[in-house]
């Protein structure tokens, strides 16, 4: 998601740079949209993100595919069908990473008719990702592996203090979605907490495990309210 993070701003930057500014004005450029709604999303102002980052797939409708951040953003406004559109959309250019189907999978799930029993069927299949823990990860999602062998993954690896802190980050941050994805609140604030505090990463899926913390610690009403 990362490679497709930088993607996106390349794309809408050129845009601006080129004079090819579909809306017309400044304040309303692909640019300048992309860049507040993730000032707002990091805020935790959710439904701020949303109008700003839905007008620039209006504006730039090609680039829609490659907004995963629009779906993450779905997710905590509660529009779980949006953000399983969204996210199938992103497949069809980022098919190997395993963080869209687990996003794809947790919308699918909250989403009118949806179940964890449906979303495992059509759970986009492992493609290699080979990020730690994310093979784990899958196999968590996808009913054949564990809650211990997430952590055990992202403990047993060789990676130096900074690099074992990240693994964890994304451990924990995978179990409390997991675990909030069959209702289980108390695991999935334990877990949350841990990628939020204990094993916190100013990347933007650290950002994330934070900001879901703190709507969290608002309440169970506040990541639809945002």
């Amino acid at each position: 998601m990362r490679k497709i993070l930088c993607a996106l701003a390349a794309v809408t930057t050129s845009l601006h740079l080129h004079g090819e500014n579909p809306a017309g004005t400044e304040e309303e450029s692909p640019r300048i949209l992309n860049e507040r709604g993730t000032e707002h999303f990091f805020a935790g102002r959710i439904s701020e993100s949303l109008k700003d980052w839905d007008r620039v797939v209006e504006l730039v409708p090609q680039q829609a595919p490659h907004h995963w951040q629009r779906g993450i953003a779905l997710y905590y406004a509660g529009r779980f069908k949006e953000g399983v559109a969204q996210f199938e959309i992103h497949q069809t250019v980022n098919g190997r990473d395993v963080e869209n189907a687990v996003w794809h999978f947790i919308c699918a799930v909250k989403a009118e008719g949806g179940s964890i029993e449906k979303a495992r069927k059509s759970m986009y299949p492992y493609a290699g990702d080979r990020r730690i823990p994310l093979k784990e990860v899958h196999a968590l999602f996808k009913g054949t592996g564990s809650a211990e062998e997430v952590l055990a993954a992202a403990t047993e690896s060789k990676a130096d203090k900074v690099g074992l802190r990240n693994n964890l980050c994304y451990a924990h941050l995978y179990l409390g979605l997991y675990y909030e994805a069959l209702d289980d609140s108390e695991k999935a604030a334990h877990h949350m907490r841990k990628a939020a505090t204990d094993y916190q990463m100013d990347h933007y899926m650290g950002k994330v495990a934070q900001i879901h913390h703190a709507l969290l610690q608002k309440g169970p009403k506040a990541k639809k309210a945002s």
